[in-house]
């Protein structure tokens, strides 16, 4: 077999791969829109104290075995933003999302926009929400030392 042949079957290859992949995101995408319009249709405003707030595996987070069995394989593993807090006179354990969970201050009241037990939004009760400030990466750490 000459070069340009191996090249060409290579090339093929690839092309079929990358048709592939854009046809799984496509797909992932339409779940994903999907599931965010579920979100939106079902939450909720809630006042409630944050008492602790911390990313741990999920088997560790205390949410009844009903939501465990439901996430997929690959997710139990992974370490997930969980909060708790004093909803009324219960205490509850919530996930947060990744884009929020910086936001939530701890032993302070807000008013989060809850799907189910899934924190979607987070706003002050007195005042607004104090931002983080931004970690500096390492090639700016490095920079800035000099």
């Amino acid at each position: 077999m000459k070069l340009w042949m191996v090249l060409l079957i290579i090339l093929v290859i690839l092309v079929i791969v990358l048709a592939v992949l854009y046809f799984l995101g496509k797909k992932a995408q339409k779940k994903q829109e999907a599931q965010q319009a579920q979100i939106e249709a079902a939450k909720q405003t809630i006042s409630m104290l944050i008492i602790d707030k911390k990313r741990m595996p999920l088997k560790e987070t205390g949410l009844p075995q009903m939501v465990i069995d439901q996430t997929p394989k690959m997710m139990r593993r992974m370490k997930l933003p969980v909060v708790k807090a004093k909803v009324g006179p219960r205490i509850t354990t919530l996930i947060s999302d990744e884009k929020i969970f910086e936001l939530i201050p701890v032993k302070k009241e807000v008013k989060a926009e809850v799907s189910g037990i899934y924190i979607v939004g987070v706003k002050g009760v007195r005042g607004p929400l104090e931002t983080p400030a931004k970690k500096k990466g390492f090639l700016s750490r490095s920079r800035g030392s000099k």
